[in-house]
């Protein structure tokens, strides 16, 4: 009796253990007021040490300060080995000091960067078990340890970058792999309150409070990689969609095609960033939008005020009115192809209050050479729920979830 008792129970385990995999991996999305940085929190190896990575969706890798990282079940990935050429390991370094973690011989470089120091480090990859709170653990998971000294530029309390690229060692294809689960995660960055990334689980569609207001683009493929180092011929490994045009008040602004295209050197197009506070535009296409959005927001009585940088149209908060999706401006649409598809941008997205008195135009100029013509920042992105589905290479957006009396805390 006591041994039937006992497969009961292991095979009750078994199979909570198989759906927890099942529905993917469910991590919280906070930001952080000074930097406007977003971050999860993650726990790794078997000291189960805390870790509070800055998300960024276009690195290539994930790293974690290893300082005081401890682990008995960390292992350093050896180079020339398999997992080293499927981490895109960049040859072999060694370590003088004393072996631990982010210290060892023989070891696959991970090349390491840090998108708010501009830095690039020759690192060392490893692997270890990661952890998120009641989930199943992810065994194995590879990653890069990284100095302390490399790390300014992140929030203050964040230890790590975890990145969402399109690789084979980003968070979410560790996990798809991991749990035999689609290649697919979601992202809902929050202005305040608690905000969700899910990988692998079920598709967006299931979501019953927004499903219906789901649009659906193409991700497409820069033929030239926009990494911080890259080998000749590869591809880039951002998101990016393909903007057509923009609208501003629902007049299409007057912007040559070929700053939307991605030419053959891959410079131009349009791709998402969550390192970017602000959406960055080519000068040529920031200039005509600035005027368009000046004189749209004149004709609904809107004041223009002086410039506060880095923005260039600023306006008398005291003339805009006040929705549940913001400021009551001229919206901003990103034309994208087919039957009238547009990502609509509402005043909570569109417009930031830099003062009590001044609010401007949440959208930067990029310059005149900029690499890629429209970086959409992570102001644009707050309360937008987006799916990126990596096996049919389709973004899913909702928009602003606030135009539907929604948020991303409350999904």
């Amino acid at each position: 009796m006591a041994s039937s008792h006992c497969s009961i129970l292991f095979l009750l385990a078994i199979l909570i253990s198989a759906s927890s995999a099942q529905n993917g991996l469910i991590l919280p999305i906070r930001k952080d007021a000074k930097t406007s940085q977003f971050y999860t929190t993650v726990e790794l190896g078997s000291n189960r040490a805390a870790i509070t990575p800055i998300i960024d969706l276009g690195a290539q890798l994930s790293w974690f300060q290893c300082d005081n990282y401890v682990s008995s079940t960390y292992s350093p990935i050896p180079c020339g080995s398999r997992k080293c050429e499927i981490a895109g390991g960049s040859g072999c370094v060694s370590c003088n000091g004393p072996l631990r973690p982010g210290c060892t011989n023989d070891t696959c470089s991970a090349p390491a960067f840090n998108p708010f120091q501009d830095v690039f480090v020759a690192e060392f990859f490893g692997e270890d078990t990661l952890y998120a709170k009641n989930q199943q653990p992810v065994p194995e998971y590879i990653f890069s340890c990284m100095e302390s000294r490399f790390m300014e530029g992140l929030a203050t309390g964040a230890n790590g970058l975890v990145g969402l690229a399109r690789t084979e060692i980003s968070l979410h294809k560790q996990v798809a792999n991991k749990f035999n689960l689609p290649n697919r995660f979601s992202v809902c960055f929050p202005s305040s309150g608690l905000g969700k990334l899910s990988i692998g689980g079920p598709s967006s569609s299931t979501i019953s409070t927004i499903s219906k207001s789901l649009k659906a683009t193409p991700l497409i493929v820069n033929p030239v990689s926009t990494a911080p180092a890259f080998t000749v011929g590869d591809p880039s490994d951002e998101y990016f969609i393909d903007v057509k045009s923009i609208r501003v008040g629902g007049e299409t602004l007057s912007v040559k095609n070929s700053y939307f295209s991605i030419d053959k050197d891959g410079v131009g197009g349009t791709k998402i960033s969550t390192i970017h506070n602000f959406t960055a535009l080519h000068n040529s296409i920031y200039k005509p939008l600035a005027r368009a959005f000046t004189k749209a927001a004149a004709d609904m009585k809107i004041k223009s005020v002086a410039a506060v940088e880095p923005f260039r149209a600023c306006f008398s908060s005291d003339s805009i009115s006040k929705t549940p999706a913001g400021p009551s401006v001229p919206t901003i649409d990103l034309v994208l192809p087919g039957n009238d598809l547009y990502w609509r941008i509402h005043g909570a997205n569109s417009m930031v209050e830099v003062n009590q008195r001044t609010t401007c135009l949440a959208f930067v100029d990029g310059g005149s050479n900029p690499r890629t013509s429209v970086v959409i920042g992570a102001h644009q992105l707050e309360e937008n729920f987006l799916e990126f589905d990596l096996v049919s290479s389709q973004l899913k957006f909702s928009s602003s979830l606030l135009v539907q009396n929604q948020s991303c805390s409350r999904l």
